[in-house]
């Protein structure tokens, strides 16, 4: 018997994933704040409800949050300060159709029920535009913090990915270092198209393929350009072979305005 073509398309999974990632089309979103804060540790929020409403009526695919749990001064900025699921729930009602997107939660360091129910619940509200971003986290400053174990982080990203895909389900039957369910419990609402569409960040201390084989896309950093296409057609050829599914690539970028006079 001859095996199955491999598909050509991404999957569809909800509208904000949909609307981002469409095979052989660029898109292009920004990352919350709008605003230059190179000098500053941390941003002036003020306008940036409105500047994100903008963004959506231009027609921006995406608006990006990122997910920085304490400000570490050793390390970088203190991101857009709110926390992003919080501040989610505010896009959502302020806008209609820009993709909602974390780029990253930091999975190990929430309880997977919570980034559950959570994120189902943004993506509910927000008509199915939610698209999660998720790391293993790079400030060993924060796991303390937390009372957790920095070098365990890659364990429970793993187990917290896990979970959050079983209470996808209806009344999940699972056991695992994060929680158990037999059939007794839900979790609700659920994701508006039955999944979270979830992005890998970068190896999040994971074995090569793994990001290929669960995640819904990949996030990774700016590299040289040459470097960038060998690295993107790498991941390309490893999807269709480990999974048969194609998957986007995203990367962030920093665009400056140069005032000519």
């Amino acid at each position: 018997m001859a095996a199955a073509p491999a598909a050509t398309e991404f999957r569809r999974i909800n509208a904000g994933y949909d609307r981002v990632f469409r095979d052989g089309r660029l898109s292009v979103g920004l990352v919350v704040p709008v605003a230059n804060y190179e000098h500053a540790r941390a941003p002036d929020l003020r306008g940036q409800t409105e500047r994100i409403a903008r963004a959506d009526a231009l027609g921006f695919a995406a608006a990006w949050l990122r997910d920085v749990p304490f400000d570490v001064p050793s390390f970088g900025d203190a991101g857009q300060l709110y926390d992003p699921f919080v501040y989610l729930g505010l896009l959502a009602g302020q806008t209609r159709r820009i993709a909602l997107g974390v780029a990253s939660l930091i999975l190990p360091l929430r309880h997977p029920a919570h980034v559950a129910k959570a994120a189902a619940s943004v993506d509910v509200l927000s008509g199915g535009r939610l698209i999660l971003g998720i790391a293993s986290g790079d400030r060993p400053a924060e796991y303390p913090a937390m009372g957790m174990d920095f070098e365990t982080r890659g364990q429970r990203f793993r187990d917290s990915y896990a979970y959050i895909r079983q209470m996808s389900e209806r009344f999940p039957r699972f056991d695992s270092a994060l929680g158990r369910a037999h059939g007794d419990v839900d979790l609700l609402p659920k994701p508006a198209g039955g999944r979270l569409p979830m992005l890998v960040t970068g190896g999040s201390q994971q074995p090569p393929d793994w990001p290929v084989q669960h995640g819904d896309g990949w996030m990774i950093y700016p590299r040289e350009a040459g470097v960038q296409a060998q690295i993107v057609d790498d991941w390309r050829t490893r999807c269709l072979e480990v999974s048969g599914v194609p998957k986007p690539v995203m990367q962030p970028l920093y665009v400056g305005q140069v005032d000519v006079q």
